[in-house]
């Protein structure tokens, strides 16, 4: 199969679908590989490093697409990139559709089939593709909450772990799946005094046996929400529902009702975010203020860190990627059931449920298009 692997456009994204030891993979099993020109710079892969590996580079995004029969990204194609995906092309990224109806819409006219990363699943229900970005985003939201908490970013001024006779900052995480589970890790290694508000209670019985007494667990309530928001200096919003837009469990009201200065970092809003306050920024212009909180709501937040970023996605990607290229996507999907709940877009039908009742669009179930 021809693997096709485009530069990234969105605003200050620097990751890039397939690092060099991917591609060598993929030619290795006797696979071809077309990779745009300049596609890995931002994460420190030149253009040598991928014809080494045995990848075939090429002047434009135009030509990847109109060759390739897999198209590898990272990020949802941006509004310029759509005309380019064609009808029987493969996409497999990110996709994040419960957030964006015109993106939607433009991938089901395409007539392509979109494979989301953040939708694949694993035999425990777990979500293997979003895992290690969720670990990138979860640890990055401590240190920028911890930055931009500084008196000169505008924020309060507070040190999140504190002095010796001073209180240390008060961190409420909400939601203890992947990246909050990364963010208290973080905020408790700074620390801080940590909070997180779960739905799970078993959930919250495996955060507490793994960090122990400091971290002060509590089950998710519109009060216990509220109660703890609102006396917070830092706020990660970390809550996921797989496929679907996130709830908003942060009212206006309650971030009114925060410190002056505090931060507020939602690492949900590429799923719509889970405030009332919360809409999209970029690494370009990454902050505002509401109700005089500042709000952290980048939607590419490993972007930032795309050397690290990069390669923990590979790691997790490739034997996928692999399996579509050796296999097709209809067999490979009727085969693993689990790459098959990465189907989003096919032929023009929506068929993820999820995104289908959030957007308020028609729905098809996959098994129309599988062979059995």
């Amino acid at each position: 199969m021809l693997v096709g692997v485009p530069k990234e456009i969105k605003t200050h994204e620097y990751r890039v679908g397939l690092v060099p030891s991917s591609v060598r993979e993929l030619v290795h099993h006797g696979h071809r590989v077309l990779v745009e020109s300049g596609a890995g710079e931002g994460s420190g892969w030149d253009d040598a490093a991928y014809r080494r590996a045995g990848a075939e580079v090429v002047d434009t995004a135009e030509e990847v697409y109109a060759r390739a029969d897999l198209i590898v990204k990272v990020k949802e194609p941006q509004p310029r990139e759509w005309k380019l995906l064609r009808s029987g092309q493969v996409l497999f990224t990110y996709l994040h559709l419960a957030a964006d109806k015109g993106l939607t819409e433009a991938l089901l006219a395409t007539g392509c089939v979109a494979i989301a990363y953040e939708t694949v699943t694993d035999r425990r229900g777990r979500l293997p593709l979003l895992a290690p970005m969720s670990e990138v985003a979860g640890r990055m939201s401590v240190q920028v909450g911890a930055h931009y908490l500084e008196k000169m970013q505008g924020g309060a001024g507070i040190l999140l772990g504190g002095v010796p006779g001073v209180h240390a900052a008060k961190v409420v995480v909400l939601g203890g799946g992947v990246a909050g589970t990364n963010a208290i890790r973080m905020a408790m290694g700074l620390e801080a005094q940590v909070y997180v508000i779960e739905r799970s209670l078993d959930r919250l019985y495996e955060l507490d046996l793994q960090f122990g007494p400091m971290l002060n667990t509590e089950y998710s309530t519109v009060d216990a929400i509220e109660r703890h928001v609102t006396t917070a200096d830092l706020v990660i919003g970390a809550v996921l529902i797989p496929g679907a837009a996130a709830p908003k469990l942060v009212s206006r009201s309650m971030i009114r009702a925060m410190r002056r200065g505090s931060v507020f970092v939602d690492i949900s809003i590429d799923q719509g975010g889970c405030a009332e306050t919360s809409r999209p920024t970029t690494h370009a212009d990454p902050v505002y203020v509401e109700e005089g909180v500042i709000h952290y709501c980048v939607t590419n937040m490993p972007g930032a860190v795309p050397r690290t970023s990069t390669s923990a996605l590979n790691n997790a990607t490739l034997p996928f990627v692999l399996a579509l290229a050796e296999k097709g996507w209809q067999r490979a999907c009727a085969e693993d059931a689990h790459l098959a709940d990465g189907l989003n877009v096919v032929a023009g039908h929506l068929v993820y449920e999820a995104v289908a009742r959030d957007l308020g669009l028609p729905f098809t179930p996959r098994t129309r298009f599988l062979p059995t």
